[in-house]
């Protein structure tokens, strides 16, 4: 047979564990004492023991926790388990979330926190019996309709008289029948016959004392048979006395004999009847048990009050000390309650380093009842100044009237000073992590999946899909020849000044500088890479105004753009790491950069970048041929975009793309007299296209070659 059920419901593990000892010495072992820290965790918890046949007398819930709330965990609890009872143990619980426990889940009763134990253990243990009545009264509502079913059967052979009689007869709640004048039964009601589970025909013509109620004791027969012989002379008779119920139960009634005198004066027959009254029993036992756990609670609070880690108070309603324990004279530097009481007589400016923090305590607890949390500087005696931590809720009469204000003080300057240290350390980690971010991208520390520069260890990798922006600065070597190393510096920190922020612009970041090269990584879509490309040539367009005006030489730059899978990590040894992209993706970046030279452009990107352009149309690119790269062994299809080209450039080209794309069709065909016409259409239209010039010059080349071993076929 299983332990009936209580289940308690807090998101704190110490309010969990402080209500599973209250409830085992308030109730001891006789039932099985669940906890659960959350409301969905509490439901399974329900679903669970109901589908083991475990009968859940009560739920005793906290109202504010994560996810689900109280009032709704009592309400579904109420679903799958009406008879069980619900209790809602808070501080912070709204009328509304109470009225709705109370409507949803007919809430048994409300206690507020922090509790009394005393008041804890006699609201479980008026639950616990209030439950046990109750399914004791179905049982024998169950039972009474069981007979009215079995009655309803034996009504048909009854007589009308007799019919009106028994009805009147089993129908009442008393044990109640009829004996001869010598004590043999001669009736008995259901409700008697149903107390022992006994047939009439069990008692039926026995002497009185012999039936089975009666055979407790020896001592209960002959105290029966002297009191049948007492009401058989006339003396109605009225005792209580210890009978036997149904399987053993032992029942206190309330019994009485009385004589049945006819019309002739002689006694015709004795009527008996009993009432249980061991509800009223137990009630005073009950109450007696009750009253020994206020006693032995209120010793409990004395102790613990003495013996508490934690200050505890109870203050008046002006503010004034009742009531102080060790701890809270510990705490602010005094000898003893006693002192801390005679000396602190002004609390607010005594005390409290800001005066106006006792105000704002009062106000909060005056105006809500409770007040949580409240951490305030204070003075201790000898005027070293500590952190203190509050928890305070008002008390109240029967009537709802305020009688005092009670709480707890923590020492809390140890947890204040970590916290300060802390947050001291977090900023110089921010501001060293800042720092690193210039040597480190932050980027790059977010693809590794690593918070800080701090959590970065060597080996750490990641493969993802990336476009990779290598750019370079045309003829760099003549240039810094003609520079003193500082120039060559400013000159390098002013042009990568100005192209650094075209590409975090369009969320990339710089890998690594290369002297005057950049390598530069996109995670996001390719169209962040080619749009930081044009944004480069552009910015560079105008950079050069700015050296034209100041007299210097413009400059060019080459830009190749490739995407692909990438092994991002960190390499090194034991002294020093740096990051690093590994990938023949990256190599192919880097070898259409240097194309750009051959072609003398700014910008190619890959035929793996163009797939994964989302609008490819939006840019002005074109097909320049399927080159086959230092380093891989099939051809790459490179494209020209020429967005950042100067206005009359990029018009050019545009007017002739279609020619162009003749011609290179034509030039593919080995077509080169028609392919060279094209080419130098185009460049009739637009002279400065260096791209169509060097097809051009090919299909002249070819052209030439052509004629040449022609000319000596004709020879020979």
């Amino acid at each position: 047979m299983t332990k009936p059920v209580i289940i308690c419901v807090d998101d704190e593990k110490t309010v969990l564990r402080s209500l599973k000892v209250e409830l085992k010495e308030a109730i001891g072992k006789n039932y099985l004492i669940e906890i659960a820290e959350a409301g969905e965790e509490a439901l399974e918890l329900v679903e669970e023991l109901l589908g083991d046949d475990y009968e859940i007398l009560l739920v005793i819930s906290d109202h504010i926790m994560p996810g689900m709330k109280g009032d709704e965990l009592l309400k579904r609890v109420h679903e799958l388990s009406p008879k069980t009872l619900k209790i809602m143990l808070t501080g912070q619980a709204d009328i509304e979330a109470v009225g709705n426990a109370i409507k949803y889940a007919k809430l048994y009763r409300y206690i507020a926190k922090p509790w009394q134990a005393s008041d804890l253990s006699l609201t479980v243990k008026e639950a616990v019996n209030s439950y046990l009545q109750a399914k004791k009264l179905d049982e024998q509502n169950a039972k009474l309709k069981c007979l009215n079913r079995d009655l309803q059967q034996s009504i048909k052979s009854l007589s009308a008289s007799e019919l009106k009689f028994r009805a009147i007869f089993n129908q009442t709640f008393q044990l109640t029948g009829m004996l001869s004048v010598d004590g043999i039964v001669l009736e008995v009601n259901q409700t008697a016959l149903n107390f022992g589970e006994l047939h009439l025909e069990d008692v039926a013509g026995k002497p009185f004392w012999d039936c089975y109620w009666w055979t407790i004791s020896r001592e209960t027969q002959a105290q029966l048979q002297s009191a049948v012989a007492q009401a058989a002379s006339g003396k109605f008779i009225r005792y209580e006395v210890d009978i036997l119920g149904a399987q053993q139960r032992i029942a206190t009634i309330d019994f009485s004999i009385k004589p049945i005198i006819n019309d002739n004066g002689s006694i015709e027959f004795l009527i008996i009847e009993g009432r249980d009254i061991s509800d009223v029993y137990n009630e005073l036992r009950l109450r007696k048990e009750a009253e020994a756990a206020l006693v032995k609670a209120e010793q409990k609070y004395r102790s613990i009050f003495e013996n508490a880690q934690e200050g505890i108070f109870q203050i008046a309603l002006d503010g004034s000390y009742l009531s102080a324990n060790p701890a809270l004279a510990h705490i602010y530097g005094y000898s003893s309650p006693e002192e801390l009481m005679a000396i602190l007589n002004s609390i607010q400016h005594q005390l409290y380093v800001d005066p106006r923090r006792r105000q704002d305590f009062m106000t909060g607890i005056q105006q809500h009842g409770v007040v949580c949390e409240f951490e305030s500087m204070i003075c201790r005696k000898d005027g070293t100044i500590i952190w203190i931590s509050e928890n305070a809720r008002t008390v109240y009469d029967a009537s709802g009237t305020p009688l005092y204000y009670q709480g707890f003080v923590e020492d809390i300057t140890s947890r204040k000073q970590a916290e300060a240290e802390r947050i001291k350390f977090t900023n110089e980690l921010f501001q060293l992590n800042q720092s690193f971010s210039r040597f480190v991208p932050s980027q790059f520390l977010q693809i590794l999946n690593k918070e800080s520069v701090v959590d970065v260890e060597l080996g750490d990798q990641v493969q993802q899909e990336m476009s990779v922006l290598f750019s370079d600065i045309r003829d760099f070597t003549t240039l810094s020849e003609r520079m003193t190393p500082q120039d060559n510096f400013k000159f390098i920190n002013a042009f990568l000044k100005r192209m650094e922020p075209a590409i975090i612009e369009h969320q990339g970041f710089i890998d690594k500088y290369m002297g005057d090269a950049i390598m530069a990584l996109f995670s996001g879509i390719a169209d962040d890479s080619v749009k930081a490309g044009i944004a480069m040539v552009q910015r560079l367009y105008e950079y050069n105004l700015c050296r034209l005006q100041s007299g210097y030489t413009p400059i060019k730059i080459g830009i190749g753009i490739n995407t692909g899978w990438l092994m991002l990590g960190t390499v090194g040894g034991k002294h020093r790491i740096d990051s690093t992209v590994i990938s023949d993706d990256v190599n192919l970046a880097a070898r259409l950069e240097g194309l750009t030279k051959q072609y003398k452009v700014s910008l190619l990107i890959s035929g793996q970048t163009l797939t994964r352009l989302h609008n490819p149309t939006e840019y002005s690119l074109r097909f320049v041929e399927q080159v086959k790269v230092k380093g891989k062994s099939k051809a790459v299809a490179v494209f020209e975009v020429f967005d950042g080209d100067p206005l009359k450039i990029k018009e050019g080209k545009l007017a002739t793309i279609s020619i162009f794309e003749e011609g290179l069709f034509l030039y593919a065909k080995q077509a080169f007299g028609q392919a060279k016409q094209r080419f130098e259409e185009v460049l009739r239209i637009n002279p400065q296209d260096t791209i169509a010039q060097i097809y051009l010059n090919r299909s002249l080349a070819q052209l030439q070659q052509n004629g040449f071993f022609l000319t000596m076929r004709d020879e020979g």
